[in-house]
């Protein structure tokens, strides 16, 4: 099997299945340096393998990428990410934490899940969440299809839902969102 990364694509963002491989790419607009971590198991406290990617064959402006032959669906993978840590600017970088992809499809939480430890400053690897490898081709959208709106006509309206839902005046009132989330893998 050929383990010889490439330089991958900016586009589409996220994690991309072929039949060879995966396509990884991350938008991160103040990084300094990226790694992608593999992972075989979802409690796995380090890495099987760490890849740096290289900030002149790997990124594309703002966008980190690279192209890992071998992989598949189900591949457990998450980033350490370097960059300014300064927090009046909006920036919180810390090249120790593991961070999910944020156009992941699917996640993996490991028994230890610590959201403490996601929060402190430090190394997260044995209770963080980490992204796992999709393809969405498998989904049955059951009929669904895209709303053909173009994105100059788009609004996206970010909420946190167990605060939005939580108040009995939000009709379905859900008591407690972590009881959503107690599988391993959502």
């Amino acid at each position: 099997m050929n383990t010889v990364v490439s330089t991958g694509k900016s586009f589409p963002l996220g994690a991309t299945v072929y039949s060879s491989g995966v396509n990884f790419s991350v938008f991160s607009k103040g990084s300094t340096a990226a790694q992608l971590l593999l992972f075989n198991q979802a409690d796995d406290a380090y890495p099987s393998r760490t890849i740096t990617l290289d900030p002149v064959t790997n990124r594309s402006r703002h966008y980190w990428h690279i192209f890992v032959p071998g992989l598949g669906v189900g591949q457990i993978y998450g980033y350490q990410v370097d960059g300014s840590f300064a927090p009046e600017q909006g920036l919180r970088f810390d090249p120790r934490k593991v961070l999910l992809d944020p156009y992941g499809r699917a996640i993996a939480r490991p028994a230890n899940y610590s959201r403490v430890a996601a929060c402190r400053p430090g190394d997260n690897c044995a209770a963080a969440m980490k992204s796992v490898v999709t393809d969405i081709s498998r989904y049955d959208w059951e009929g669904d299809e895209p709303l053909r709106r173009p994105f100059s006509r788009t609004v996206i309206y970010e909420m946190h839902v167990a605060g939005f839902t939580k108040h009995p005046s939000s009709g379905d009132g859900i008591a407690n969102f972590d009881q959503l989330f107690s599988n391993k893998t959502t």
